[in-house]
């Protein structure tokens, strides 16, 4: 019966494939014509179903895999079995999802982001470090935020994109959250210059660190 189900599904997202969708998303490295608005309704018409979403998540097709994450049920996992999906999970969409729909509301979270923080595959790291970005925020006791800002100092201006990416948000969360640490973050940012001329849309917010963190301090003070 659940064999039948995954057949089913397939075919399902494979009927919804749209090629405006899937030329907008291989922009961002995302191989799949899905909307999300369309696959968050079919989510939400099949609820959790676990079994299901493990023989979704091995067909490795990108929208199956979109699907399997919003259906889990993220507690379940055990930690290597997190682990080894989230080294398949190559396609950027998948390994955010995974991280922040999945790993984040798991128990082996934090075991999870010291062992990949620093993996030597940089898009592995890059999850171990937006697990500690959401520590900064929300939990940063225990966190060595001075030694956090040594690393970025060190290695983000030759990081790989991925790894770039999430180190230099972390760069920014320091600075945001923790005012004692705040000059010396935007020093850094300044002085690395990473994403520096990224070009940021109309009422987007930069995401060139002393920029981000200069404004959202502002919009705090503002409140």
């Amino acid at each position: 019966m659940a064999e039948t189900s995954v057949h089913e599904i397939v075919a399902e997202l494979a009927a919804l494939e749209d090629p405006k969708a899937r030329a907008v998303n291989e922009k961002h490295g995302d191989d799949h014509g899905v909307n999300l608005g369309k696959l968050r309704a079919l989510a939400k018409r099949l609820k959790t179903q676990q079994e299901l979403a493990h023989q979704l998540w091995a067909t490795e097709d990108t929208a199956a895999r979109l699907l399997a994450i919003l259906i889990c049920r993220p507690k379940a996992f055990e930690r290597d079995e997190l682990d080894v999906m989230l080294r398949a999970a190559r396609v950027p969409k998948v390994h955010d999802w995974l991280v922040n729909y999945v790993v984040k509301k798991n128990p082996h979270c934090e075991e999870l982001r010291l062992a990949w923080f620093t993996d030597p595959d940089p898009v592995v790291a890059s999850a171990g470090w937006a697990l500690t970005t959401e520590r900064v925020s929300k939990n940063p006791e225990g966190l060595d935020l001075a030694g956090l800002l040594d690393v970025i100092a060190a290695e983000m201006k030759d990081a790989p994109d991925r790894l770039q990416w999430a180190m230099n948000h972390c760069l920014a969360q320091i600075g945001i959250e923790h005012a004692g640490h705040r000059a010396r973050a935007i020093d850094i940012g300044e002085r690395l210059e990473v994403l520096k001329d990224y070009p940021t849309p109309p009422n987007c917010t930069s995401p060139f660190a002393p920029i981000w963190i200069t404004e959202m301090v502002r919009r705090q003070h503002d409140k």
